[in-house]
Formats: C-alpha cells, sequence, structure tokens
C-alpha cells in the first residue's frame, strides 16, 4: 500500500485499491485501504489534504513540505514549496495567535494551461 502511495504521489483511497490490484496484490476492500491509511497516518507515514471535496488524498509524510495546488477548471494537483504561504502564516500567528500548517492546505485557483487561453481573450 505504501509503494502505491509513494508512486501516485497524490492518491484517493480507490486509486490505491486499483494500483494495488494491477500490481498482482490481494484484493483490498475500500474500508480496509481507509482504516490502514488511518494507522498509517497515526504512524507518521502518510499525511492527507482535502484537494476537492470528495475524498481525501494521500502522499508520503516525508512528502509533506508542500502546499497543493489544485485547478479547478481541470482537476491538476500541483505542489508549491511551504515558502509560499510563510508571509500568510505569519500574519496569522501576528494578527490572531494561530499557527497554522499549510502542508494540509489546497488551494484552488487556475492552472497556467487553463489560465492561457482566457488571458489571450
Amino acid at each position: 500500500m505504501l509503494d502505491a502511495v509513494e508512486e501516485l504521489g497524490h492518491a484517493t483511497p480507490e486509486q490505491i485499491v486499483d494500483t494495488v490490484a494491477a500490481r498482482g496484490g490481494a484484493p483490498m476492500a475500500l474500508s480496509t485501504v481507509y482504516r490502514s491509511l488511518e494507522a498509517l497516518q497515526d504512524l507518521g507515514l502518510v499525511s492527507h489534504t482535502h484537494v476537492d471535496h470528495r475524498v481525501p488524498s494521500y502522499h508520503l509524510a516525508s512528502h509533506a513540505t508542500h502546499v497543493h495546488v489544485v485547478c479547478r477548471e481541470c482537476g491538476s494537483v500541483g505542489e508549491a514549496p511551504t515558502d509560499v504561504a510563510k508571509e500568510f502564516v505569519e500574519r496569522l500567528d501576528r494578527s490572531l495567535g494561530f499557527e497554522a500548517d499549510v502542508t494540509h492546505a489546497a488551494i484552488h485557483g487556475l492552472c497556467r494551461d487553463c489560465r492561457s487561453p482566457r488571458e489571450e481573450t
């Protein structure tokens, strides 16, 4: 299961089931995958983000040093270094005393490819 998460980068539980099956692994119930991912998260091996309003996306915790950027047009998921949110995090701390963890954040907008046609008109 961890190999599937690593291979996929940002993996939904359904994608993990499909990837493990495609590799010839034993069939897994989706509920088993969710429970296993929860246990792996408790152990600090995986982390999750809600990149849309549906299911969470999981990635290796060692790869959690980024902010997710999600295109609302094509659905692509990219990564930006957490430094891009540094000023935002500092302002939250100063104004609200809130310590933000942006590694679980998903920022929605338009990717370069989807933005280009709009800017040409």
